[in-house]
């Protein structure tokens, strides 16, 4: 077994959290802020950061191609620094990549996104290499584990799912 790491931005942190976290082969989650300008982020001063989700996975459970496919199910990658009634930039759609393996199959997936006609809009997620990630805040972690009915605005999508791939790609 080995194991990889996502960093990924679509909006609210917990909401992602909370989708994320239960995926079989998602070893752990925790919510912070990357992408952005100011070291130590935090909820009351994180600069240019986005609200972000670090995924840690079992790669032979679950391929990176797969987390970013539910990454992309669960929140509107075609609305620009915005998600949900969240809007500014803290809550725009980008993906953190860890090398160039990452990178090619987060820009390999959003080609696919886009020529599926699947989703309302143009694809505005960045693709970015990963900087520091400054994990939130105890009460920001697990948010919606504690608060079962706190706010979110992600919700799984059943209509934005790719079709799978034919086993030789």
């Amino acid at each position: 077994m080995s194991e990889q790491r996502a960093v990924l931005a679509g909006g609210c942190f917990w909401g992602m959290q909370d989708l994320i976290r239960n995926r079989k082969g998602v070893v752990s989650t925790r919510v912070g802020y990357s992408g952005g300008d100011v070291p130590n982020a935090t909820y009351r001063n994180h600069g240019t950061h986005a609200e972000a989700i670090e995924v840690i996975f079992e790669d032979d459970v679950l391929s990176y191609r797969d987390v970013l496919e539910l990454f992309f199910q669960i929140h509107d990658p075609t609305t620009l620094n915005r998600q949900g009634n969240d809007r500014g930039l803290s809550y725009r759609s980008a993906i953190y990549y860890e090398d160039d393996d990452q990178k090619a199959v987060a820009l390999d997936t959003i080609a696919d996104v886009e020529a599926s006609g699947l989703w309302p809009g143009k694809v505005v997620t960045e693709v970015e290499p990963v900087s520091d990630f400054w994990e939130a805040e105890p009460e920001h972690q697990d948010y919606l584990e504690r608060v079962p009915n706190g706010y979110t605005c992600h919700f799984p999508r059943a209509n934005w799912v790719l079709p799978k791939r034919a086993a030789a790609e």
